[in-house]
Parts: structure tokens; C-alpha cells; sequence
């Protein structure tokens, strides 16, 4: 310390014997060599650099973990730190069944936090996986859910925060599958009991819930978003029961009070909203959902949040709300303090396939000609991936408008052009004719022939019809809710994505009670929705051969990675393999249907689990070659994350399964690291 004062006095009079000398200079001097500045700030870097505080880590969901401990050349050594039991699946309910482990856990001021599929929230050791303390929300799972999961929890003040309070203690925001908004404590799990009436806000006021005591349709699935003071959630929604269904409105409160500071509704029903022109007639006010379901990015630098939206109701006739659709399938870009809309991109003009913006937006920096461009990758269920600029929407590679086939269903009006971007090239194969027909047989593939020509199939885009049509991909994606991981010394995104068709049909509404009583006699598995408000009924399944192998070429699942320096595919490898059919010879290289998403680390590799087989994946950033694998307790149907925490780096994945997607069950909470 002595030596410190003795540089500090010489160097102040070595300033001062300098033109232009100012007291100021002096008292900067000695601030940058102060250990208290230095020092409080290196620990600041370092503690965010080992935490992982939000949903994809950053509030612009990169998934980017800046630690190398663990790199591609130690990566097979990884073992397992702890594995921790969440309980769920001693939970008993009518819901249960298609319950779905997808959280992704933070870690932040040393505890690590995740939700069970039924939001309860577990703060755990980071470093051994022992419960520091539990809340349960008190879900009545004796009702009907359509979905049955949560993602995660969000947490404030967050580290670009600069209006925390003296006082202000961290709180845990969790958005329930019954629509609450619930601060928590973070310390203790207790509720924050001057947030809303008794630290909740109920979330199915004002949007137009339909009646229903025993099945509920409006529900959260993602964490929220924060931004400054404020957090941001939007909805889940059943969105082909109807036309006229909950309103998908995105809302921001007051994260201290739980004060509803703004609410957006993605269907403009304000008639001075320019985007209303894009809704014939009066079908603005009556349409539902649009809703933003998956994870909402925040920018709190540019004060800006970007919404995902999803498709109108119902997904599949659009008779009832001809036009564009402006705002629905779309990314906007809302100024976070007020929810006024900023900018918004459409990447389906008048869906008629459930294509949501299912991913997270997620915000990155391009470096080009020398220049840092902000920018707001999209990637979509079509497989499509468009980057924007972040401040303006405009793409930053070229998107053109192509004609795509038309309707012919009574009183149905398609889109006539969609967008296309030109880079980077579509992620997967998006047309699907008889010639293209798989199977693991001759018999097989003759059986998906036939289907396949009985149907219409005129590439992406082809409308729904009475008959049935070939949505390829399907509903499922491209990419879904998993979304994208960044990494941006190598600017190379990654995205898992699925290669599945889908049959869909619309039934005049006279024949469809009959056909689908009949049907689910017959025990015909698929899916039927009545579109109440429109002549049509709709049934829709996957594309499958008599086996239960997909009806199109393999791979059905990969991980691919795109240079964004030039828009051009850099490599792809199948992820995962189906385990029903893992008999069949070559059948572990054709890759799995899968629903998660990649993390990319500085040391050089990409995890991911994802597929419907039972492991944890590694591989090499560079070449996509897989480098490591794990067996898990279940499949995994979320995202991999990792923290340090104690001079240690840590690799966290949940493996609970998937309901709907009929993988194997468990309530698995498991941590690898080095030995």
C-alpha cells in the first residue's frame, strides 16, 4: 500500500508540472489506480462472466458462456458434480400426463433457480445441488391444461439496472401455468407482499378468458422478460378452439408494486392503427391469441423489447380474418417504457399452419466492413432465419416476396406472397412430393407413396384443404421454442431444428362431429380442433409410415450452424435418433424430432440434448463433430446452461421428458463439471 501512495504522489506531480494541468486530471489518476475502484470492478466482470441470469443467459438470448475451463480437448472428462430429484413425478393430476420438463436454470449471487413443469420454484447449491428453500404456487392440476410446463424464472434488478434502490432487495419472477404473475424473495422464496395482493398478479383479467372451470386454455409457459423496472409476460393459448378467443395482449408491470404500467395487444384493435388495415371488415375485434408465448428479448440499452408473436385463431382457416394480419407472426420491436410499437417484421402473411414465432429473438452485434451493426436474428418454424437490424427491422440480408400457391377452400382468401430470405438459406427441406417418399422398406415407402399423392403438395405455403395438404415442414418446425445460440468471436449461430411433415385437413362443419366421434373410436391418433366461428373443423397428424418412421427422408432432427459474416451453412449434423426405432440398422444417423435448444461456451463447443433419445450432447464448434456424450436419468426436452461457481465451471441440463412427445419420464436436475 505504501508503494501505492508513493505512485500515486509521484504521479500526481508529474501531472502536475503538465499544460494544462486541472485537479480533475489528478483525481482521475488517482481513481484508476484505486484497488477499491479496480478491483470492485474486475469483480463485477468476472461474477457476470460466471453467472447465467436470464432464460439464454443474456436478456437477448445468445446463449454465449464466456468461460473455457471446460474446452474441446477436456470436454470428454466431464462427470457428474450432482443430480437433484425435483418430485414432479410423484405429483398426481389430470394434467400430468402431459407434463414437460423445459426449464432453463439461472445462477446468480451464488444460488442456482429453475421451475418444475407445475411452477414450483427450487433454489438449489450451485455447487452440490442441495435445496436452500422451495415455493409452490399451488397449481390445481384437477383442471385441464393445454400445455403443461415452465420454462424458467426471471430475476431483478438485472446488471444493466441503474434505477435500484437502496433497499431493493433481488426478486424472482415466476408466471404460473394458471396465469399468475408471482414475485418472490430471492433470499428466503418468501412472496414480496407489497407486489400486487399478496405478492401476485392475476394475468386472466382482461383478456377475455372464456368460462371454463375444469380446463384452462390461457396460461404463462415463459419467463418473463424485464427490462429496467418493468416486467414484461405475455400468453399461452389454445388457439384453434375458435375464433373468438382470449386476447393475446403482452403487459409490463411495475416489478416493486405490480402496478400494470402498459398493455399491448398484437391484433391492432385500435382503428387508427395502421396495421388495422391489414384486417378486413370488423375481424380485428372478434379474432383472438396472436399471442407472444415464447420468450420476449429485452434491449435496455435502446429502452426496447421485442415480442414474438404467434398466429390467429384459430391457426388453420382464415375466412374469418382475411387480410395480412399485421402484428400476428411477427417480431415487434415495443419502446419498453411506454409499449408503443417501435417496428414490427412479418414472417407469415396470414398463417394458415401454425407457424408462430416460436424462438426467442435473439440480439446480436455483426461486425461488417470494419462497422458494428446491433441486429435481431429471427428463426422461424419454416426454417427460415432472417436477421434484422436491431434499431429499424430492415434486413440486413436480402428478403424477397415470392408467390406462393393458392386456396381453394370456399370463402378462404391466401396470402398470394411471403416472405423469403435469400441468406441465410433455408435451415431445412421445405417441399416434400411422392418421389421424395421414405421408408424403411420398400413396402414402407410404397405406403407413403400413396399418402403422399392422395395429398396436396405444392411446396411451403400450400394452403389447407378439404381434402388434406402437406405442410412440410410442420407445425413442429424448422425451429421451435429451442431457438438459437451465438457465438460472437466466430459470428456462427447454431439452431436445432425438426424435418417432419404434417397431414392436414379441414372438415365442413356438418360432417365433423361425426368423423372425429368416429375417429377417436377407432382409436386414430392425431390431433382435432373444432374452429368454432368458421365452416371448418381440422384434423392434423404427422406425416408416418405404417412403423412409425416419419414418411420423409432422414435426418429428421439436426444442430446446424450458419456463418453470419456470410449467410452461407457452415456445417450440419443429425442430433439425437428416435429409441423406438433404434433396432433398425443406421437408424442412430437419422436423427431425432426434438424440442431444446444449444448453448455455445468460449471453449469452443456446443451443447445441446434436445432429441428423443436419453443424452447430453457436446460437439465442436468448428466442425459440428460430436466430441462427448452422456446418458441422462430421462430425455431432456430443454436447454443445457452453464455457470462457475467457486473456481469451477459447471454444465446443468433438466431431464424430465416430454408428454406429448412420449419420451422418457423423470424429474432429473443433473450437473456435470471436471474432475
Amino acid at each position: 500500500m505504501n508503494t501505492l501512495w508513493q505512485d500515486l504522489r509521484y504521479g500526481a506531480r508529474m501531472l502536475m508540472k503538465k499544460p494544462g494541468f486541472t485537479l480533475i486530471a489528478v483525481l482521475m489518476f488517482a481513481i484508476s489506480l484505486s484497488p477499491t475502484y479496480a478491483q470492485t470492478r474486475n469483480a463485477k466482470q468476472q461474477a457476470e462472466r460466471a453467472e447465467w441470469t436470464n432464460y439464454g443467459r443474456d436478456a437477448g438470448g445468445t446463449r454465449y458462456v464466456p468461460l473455457t475451463q471446460i474446452h474441446r480437448k477436456n470436454v470428454s472428462q466431464l462427470k457428474v458434480a450432482w443430480t437433484y430429484h425435483t418430485g414432479a413425478m410423484e405429483v398426481q393430476g389430470r394434467s400430468v400426463n402431459n407434463a414437460a420438463f423445459e426449464a432453463t436454470p439461472l445462477v446468480i449471487d451464488g444460488t442456482l433457480y429453475l421451475t418444475t413443469p407445475f411452477s414450483r420454484v427450487l433454489a438449489l447449491n450451485p455447487a452440490t445441488g442441495v435445496p436452500r428453500w422451495a415455493f409452490d404456487p399451488q397449481i390445481d392440476l384437477k383442471r385441464g391444461y393445454s400445455e403443461v410446463t415452465s420454462r424458467g424464472v426471471s430475476t431483478w434488478p438485472s446488471a444493466a439496472n441503474k434505477t435500484r434502490k437502496a433497499g431493493d432487495k433481488r426478486r424472482i419472477f415466476v408466471a404460473t401455468l394458471d396465469a399468475r404473475l408471482i414475485a418472490l424473495d430471492a433470499a428466503t422464496g418468501q412472496r414480496c407482499a407489497g407486489f400486487g395482493a399478496n405478492g401476485e398478479v392475476d394475468l386472466k383479467q382482461d383478456v377475455r378468458l372464456r368460462n371454463s372451470q375444469t380446463h384452462l386454455d390461457y396460461q404463462i409457459t415463459s419467463p418473463p422478460a424485464i427490462s429496467g423496472d418493468l416486467v414484461v409476460v405475455g400468453s399461452s393459448i389454445g388457439d384453434n378452439g375458435g375464433v373468438e378467443l382470449e386476447r393475446g395482449v403482452v403487459r409490463a408491470f411495475d416489478v416493486r408494486t405490480g402496478k400494470l404500467v402498459w398493455s399491448w395487444d398484437p391484433i391492432p384493435r385500435d382503428a387508427q392503427d395502421p396495421a388495422r388495415q391489414t384486417w378486413a371488415g370488423e375481424s380485428a375485434t372478434k379474432t383472438g391469441a396472436a399471442n407472444a408465448w415464447s420468450i420476449i428479448s429485452a434491449d435496455e440499452a435502446r429502452g426496447l423489447v421485442f415480442i414474438p408473436t404467434g398466429s390467429p385463431s384459430p391457426d388453420f382457416y382464415g375466412g374469418e380474418r382475411k387480410g395480412r394480419n399485421d402484428y400476428a407472426n411477427s417480431v415487434v420491436a415495443l419502446r419498453a417504457a411506454t409499449g408503443k410499437v417501435v417496428w414490427h417484421f412479418q414472417v407469415v402473411h396470414h398463417d394458415l399452419w401454425d407457424y408462430d414465432v416460436a424462438a426467442q429473438p435473439m440480439l446480436i452485434d455483426l461486425k461488417r466492413n470494419g462497422k458494428t451493426i446491433p441486429a435481431v436474428a429471427v428463426a422461424t418454424k419454416m426454417g427460415n432465419v432472417f436477421v434484422l437490424h436491431r434499431a429499424t427491422g430492415k434486413p440486413l440480408f436480402p428478403v424477397e416476396e415470392r408467390p406462393v400457391p393458392k386456396s381453394d377452400v370456399p370463402g378462404e382468401e391466401a396470402a398470394a406472397t411471403q416472405p423469403f430470405p435469400v441468406l441465410p438459406r433455408p435451415l431445412v427441406p421445405q417441399k416434400l412430393t411422392a418421389d421424395d417418399a421414405w421408408g424403411v422398406s420398400e413396402q414402407e415407402r410404397n405406403a407413403c407413396r400413396e399418402r403422399i399423392q392422395a395429398l396436396r403438395s405444392e411446396g411451403i405455403f400450400t394452403p389447407p384443404s378439404v381434402n388434406g395438404t402437406i405442410a412440410f415442414p410442420g407445425n413442429v418446425g424448422g425451429v421451435n421454442w429451442g431457438g438459437m445460440a451465438y457465438d460472437p468471436t466466430r459470428q456462427l449461430f447454431f439452431a436445432a431444428n425438426n424435418r417432419l411433415a404434417t397431414m392436414v385437413k379441414l372438415i365442413p362443419r356438418d360432417e365433423f362431429v361425426k368423423t372425429r366421434t368416429e375417429a377417436i373410436n377407432n382409436r386414430v391418433k392425431g390431433e382435432f380442433a373444432p374452429q368454432t366461428g368458421t365452416p371448418f373443423g381440422m384434423y392434423r397428424e404427422t406425416l408416418l409410415a405404417p412403423s412409425g418412421a416419419p414418411c420423409n427422408a432422414p435426418p429428421w432432427g439436426a444442430l446446424t450452424a450458419v456463418d453470419l459474416t456470410t449467410g452461407e451453412q457452415k456445417w450440419m449434423t443429425p442430433l439425437g435418433y428416435v429409441p423406438q426405432l433404434a433396432i433398425i440398422a443406421k437408424s442412430r444417423e437419422w436423427g431425432s424430432p426434438n424440442l431444446g435448444g444449444p448453448m455455445v461456451t468460449a471453449g469452443g463447443l456446443v451443447f445441446i440434448a434436445a432429441a428423443m433419445d436419453e443424452h447430453l450432447r457436446a460437439f465442436d464448434v468448428e466442425t459440428g463433430k460430436e466430441l462427448w456424450k452422456v446418458e441422462l436419468p430421462a430425455s431432456a426436452q430443454a436447454t443445457p446452461m452453464s455457470y462457475q461457481f467457486k473456481g469451477k465451471q459447471y454444465v446443468v441440463i433438466c431431464a424430465g421428458g416430454h408428454g406429448k412427445l412420449g419420451t422418457k419420464r423423470g424429474d432429473a436436475v443433473v450437473a456435470f463439471t471436471l474432475p
